[in-house]
């Protein structure tokens, strides 16, 4: 059987990147299929797995402004060759499912959500750019062109697997389809808890993400506002400058942060907060398995992973004052470390490989 695994971009190591680990690990000889391809960016066993990227990476400056190319994308997952393989695996959150596949081969579609970009999310995204401003304009002249595209290319998907619940359902209302849920992994093995006690209750509060519009870290950041509790963001983004500017003394950026300082900053805080709507989320997973409780804002995959009131609460709207008033009735000694990191084991890589597994053996009837 030959395999071919189709990923939206690789230019660094997030939820679908652990996803597509996965997969390299159970088709070590496929070939691997990408828009746009960052050696440096990625694990060395995707490195190994010797990405072959689109055209679109030949384009001068691709790699600051690749999210401008959104409506070239279709035709350019299309032209992928993909007519000598048997079984195509697509992790797409974006364009991927749109390969094209020869008439007797199964395509597997990993959905970690439909294009957000033109779906539900397009205001995140580009509602606060001026509608007078070309990314705009441009934008709302190809967003029903790319939702008639995201739709159309779902006929030609024989079997999606969904993140959550929450992705199941947003699989059936865009493509009218129904999925199966197999979890993404969290890696449980690096995140662990500290092996000497952190100060009673914590140092800090804690947020890490990509700092784009549609996290909501300006919640966290305005939350904290007044407060005497410290909270640190950690990651970049095109958000950066305007949350430092908005942001009182209380809180503190501390841009990329490597994977053990993460797993210290996890250990450390006194819980992570969480203010996305978010397609599932495996940062609330990773500060789990480092025995600390999660604050997060109730909808989306949080609902799936977070135990309210075990490993963590909820806050119910996506406002500072929201935020502010579960901060003010959050008690770190209400929830157990070991509770949270059993909670956090179910989500772990072991799991979401016996889940795919199970699914290509079930349903695909494909041992591997």
């Amino acid at each position: 059987m030959k395999v071919a695994l189709v990923h939206d971009w690789l230019n660094g190591m997030r939820g679908g990147e652990k996803v597509l680990e996965v997969f390299c690990d159970l088709f070590p000889k496929a070939d691997l299929f990408t828009l746009f391809y960052e050696p440096a960016a990625v694990s060395e066993k995707i490195r190994a797995m010797r990405p072959r990227a689109s055209g679109l990476q030949k384009l001068p400056g691709v790699r600051r402004w690749y999210r401008l190319l959104l409506p070239l994308y279709p035709r350019a997952v299309e032209r992928f060759d993909l007519s000598g393989y048997d079984l195509v695996i697509s992790i797409s959150h974006c364009a991927a499912k749109g390969v094209k596949k020869a008439p007797r081969a199964r395509h597997v579609c990993y959905c970690l959500t439909p294009m957000r970009y033109v779906w539900d999310r397009y205001d995140d995204y580009f509602g606060h750019k001026s509608r007078l401003s070309a990314i705009r304009l441009a934008m709302d002249l190809a967003r029903k062109g790319l939702q008639k595209w995201d739709v159309k290319t779902a006929a030609g998907v024989d079997f999606f697997i969904a993140t959550s619940e929450y992705i199941a359902q947003r699989i059936r209302n865009c493509f009218a389809r129904e999925s199966r849920i197999i979890h993404p992994p969290a890696d449980t093995v690096f995140f662990t808890p500290a092996t000497v006690p952190v100060k009673p209750g914590g140092e800090y509060f804690l947020v890490t993400s990509a700092l784009v519009p549609y996290k909501k870290v300006d919640i966290a950041v305005e939350a904290f506002r007044g407060r005497k509790e410290r909270l640190i963001v950690a990651g970049n983004g095109p958000e950066r400058k305007r949350l430092e500017a908005m942001a009182p003394p209380n809180v503190e950026f501390a841009g990329w942060v490597t994977d053990e300082g993460m797993r210290d900053l996890y250990r450390n805080c006194r819980a992570f907060v969480f203010p996305p709507e978010e397609d599932f989320g495996i940062a609330p997973i990773e500060a789990m398995a480092c025995g600390r409780p999660v604050i997060a804002y109730g909808g989306g995959g949080a609902l799936e992973t977070v135990a309210g009131g075990k490993t963590g609460m909820f806050f119910h709207r996506q406002t500072p004052a929201s935020l502010a008033e579960a901060l003010d009735h959050f008690r770190p000694d209400d929830y157990d470390p070991a509770a949270c990191r059993e909670q956090a084991l179910l989500f772990s890589r072991e799991r979401c490989l016996e889940g795919l597994r199970s699914f290509l053996m079930d349903e695909v009837n494909i041992s591997c």
